[in-house]
């Protein structure tokens, strides 16, 4: 067997995402063993590279005709992963520019050639009192154009820049603290064997990514976020704060596994808790208002959504797999007052609170 760190970076990063979906999938399905499983829909894009979708969704007529006898505990989910490559055009390096400030993407009017490699999810239980949860870790790299008489020899194209970037976030519709603490200490432990710092940096990065400026309010009760992790310097990781990190190519892949092997054991234990709570239709009101919020961050601010849907050739149906099945906008409404249960939650979505300090 060859050795894993003699292969070059992105053969490694697929080879664990592809690990990493099974594992995801098949502990979701493990919570819920009579619903239907995870549609696994691989594709192969015609520009560079593939992919494997697997997303649970119930078509709503055999949600009340009798047809599907079992409420199930999802209502819409998604666990993807890519490996991609081809040629970003200048429209896409200027936002990748603006988006990475650290990175040094030159200009070039043919484009530059790129791979990108990650997996993402969003689950969406049918309960109003079960989070939804997203994730998303991912490894980008810029090569230099390959020169001609050297493609299809196996020589390695010269690469301008890599960094790897990434997170999970919580977002229920009510508050149960004790969900909150075990999401962010799951998430810390992970940090912290990589450098007892990161996860105060990467927990405040996510409650101001994931902030929705027109509702004055957070998406979710946060989780982490990062971007831009490579060998090189970093601004919101300053070097004089002697701040132990991961700073080889090698170091940083360890610490993207060990956060993301966490996924599971920080979500699927809420979820198992919570999908069996019993609640009432005001409670699915409040529940769609809140996945009207989770719309309009990911369809007006989210950045990977934007850059996706900017990419040639980009697979609409997986970008866009994020958006809940139902979500609810009401004028003025009336829910999310002081002194209810949905107001609880609101006074954290507009003041984060630092949750792993309670464990």
């Amino acid at each position: 067997m060859t050795d894993a760190k003699a292969q070059p970076m992105r053969v490694q990063v697929e080879e664990y995402v592809n690990d990493l979906q099974d594992r995801i999938v098949n502990a979701l399905e493990a919570l819920d063993p009579n619903a239907p499983k995870f549609k696994r829909d691989s594709w192969i894009r015609s520009q560079g590279g593939s992919g494997r979708s697997c997303v649970f969704a119930v078509p709503p007529d055999q949600d009340h005709d009798g047809v599907l006898n079992h409420t199930t505990v999802l209502e819409k989910a998604g666990v993807n992963i890519s490996t991609v490559h081809g040629v970003l055009p200048p429209p896409a390096i200027r936002q990748m520019r603006a988006d990475h400030t650290s990175m040094p993407l030159p200009d070039r009017p043919e484009g530059l050639p790129f791979f990108a490699g990650g997996i993402s999810l969003v689950i969406h239980p049918r309960n109003p009192h079960a989070p939804t949860v997203h994730a998303n870790y991912r490894y980008f790299e810029i090569t230099e154009p390959v020169k001609p008489g050297e493609a299809g020899e196996g020589i390695e194209p010269k690469v301008l820049a890599w960094w790897f970037g990434g997170g999970a976030d919580l977002t229920p519709s009510y508050l149960y603290e004790e969900d909150a603490v075990h999401f962010h200490t799951t998430l810390k432990s992970a940090c912290d064997l990589h450098g007892e710092k990161l996860y105060p940096v990467f927990k405040d990065w996510c409650d101001k990514y994931f902030y929705i400026p027109h509702r004055q309010e957070s998406r979710g009760l946060g989780g982490i976020f990062f971007d831009d992790l490579n060998e090189g310097p970093h601004l919101k990781l300053p070097e004089a704060d002697g701040l132990r990190r991961p700073r080889s190519q090698d170091e940083i892949f360890g610490f993207v596994k060990d956060v993301g092997n966490a996924f599971i054991p920080s979500y699927v234990p809420i979820l198992g808790r919570r999908y069996a709570t019993a609640s009432t239709p005001e409670e699915r009101r409040w529940q769609l208002i809140r996945r009207g919020r989770y719309v309009e961050f990911n369809l007006v601010y989210d950045r990977g959504t934007k850059f996706g849907l900017m990419t040639p050739g980009a697979r609409i149906e997986s970008i866009l797999m994020s958006l809940p099945e139902t979500a609810r906008w009401e004028y003025m409404t009336d829910l999310g007052q002081e002194g209810t249960r949905e107001g609880d939650l609101v006074k954290y979505l507009r003041t984060p609170k630092d949750w792993a300090a309670e464990s």
